[in-house]
């Protein structure tokens, strides 16, 4: 079965789905046909994000809220749970982070008791893995959460495994490697490298990149994220097992900065500055070998070709403020 016709007409609700990747995710069920529920506390989502507004269905509230979670689930046959504190407000505020990224995956999978879903799906994150002790990283690979937000989020990934093991919970766990592209928005001072970047050369200002520049991160395109994802809500091979979601190409910092210079060409310069208490990974690079043989999955869009897309949204967006 495909794709388009999984989720034609089906009942999905996606958490976080005013977010970056989740309102890519919710766009692309809409344009398959599925009936899309968006739950999101607005904290850093935005409606804006999303298509037409008749086109889905919203929720303003938290996956920390039981009762809401309670509400909202009821009669959804997928759910795509993408709502989380990120790196930055994790590290600002752990107890924050705990409540909703571990509180709110508890209450998603304690409610799939009740309500049944088809399949669920958990959005991890690459931090899971530390500093790894071999590269390309395998999903077996030895983890060391060095930050509140790897801990939460290791901490869902484990409440999932035991609904799973102990519930018969249908669930899929996807480990998402530095996403960027539409709707990351560099105004949000939670956004990812790459918009900000982008803002910085299209602005002739310096491009600030925190520490030496030479860490390494494996990029990924939100559209390639976004199918993997609807990957692991199809195929009954996900259920059960955890899967990275990346490029397996290894890009520093500085050679991320150096290609978004010359594809807006920008006068701007590279300024390095002290590094971050959460810079502390220094070389990330994902194995997708598990997903390809798995899930038949592999990302179509390479750094360039995503850089250029996601400057051509950037500059879309630019004008319509202007």
């Amino acid at each position: 079965m495909t794709v388009m016709e999984t989720f034609r007409s089906k009942k999905v609700l996606v958490t976080g789905g005013a977010g970056f990747v989740g309102s890519n995710l919710a766009a692309r069920l809409i344009e398959l046909g599925a009936e899309v529920t968006v739950l999101d506390d607005l904290f850093t989502g935005d409606l804006g994000n999303l298509p037409d507004k008749d086109s889905y269905s919203f929720v303003e509230g938290s996956v920390a809220d039981s009762e809401v979670v309670n509400k909202v689930m009821e009669g959804q046959e997928f759910v795509f749970h993408l709502a989380a504190r990120n790196i930055i407000i994790s590290t600002k505020n752990p107890l924050e982070d705990y409540s909703t990224n571990i509180g709110g995956t508890l209450n998603i999978l304690i409610t799939a008791r009740k309500t049944n879903p088809t399949r669920i799906v958990y959005s991890s994150s690459a931090s899971v893995y530390g500093n790894p002790r071999h590269l390309p990283i395998v999903e077996d690979e030895s983890l060391y959460t060095l930050t509140p937000y790897s801990v939460s989020k290791l901490a869902g990934e484990n409440y999932c495994n035991a609904f799973y093991e102990s519930y018969d919970i249908p669930v899929s766990v996807v480990r998402y490697s530095n996403v960027y592209g539409r709707n990351q928005d560099p105004l949000n001072p939670y956004c990812g490298v790459v918009s900000k970047f982008l803002q910085w050369s299209h602005e002739e200002k310096p491009v600030v990149i925190h520490g030496d520049g030479m860490q390494t991160r494996d990029f990924t395109y939100v559209e390639d994220v976004v199918e993997a994802t609807l990957f692991a809500g199809i195929n009954p091979k996900a259920v059960g097992e955890t899967f990275n979601v990346a490029t397996g190409q290894e890009v520093t910092v500085n050679e991320l900065a150096g290609h978004i210079i010359k594809i807006t060409g920008s006068q701007s310069q590279i300024s390095h500055i002290d590094k971050r208490d959460i810079d502390n990974i220094r070389r990330r690079v994902l194995n997708t070998e598990k997903i390809r043989k798995k899930l038949r999955w592999v990302p179509e869009i390479d750094l360039q070709t995503g850089i250029k897309r996601t400057n051509e949204w950037y500059m879309s967006k630019r004008k319509e403020t202007l």
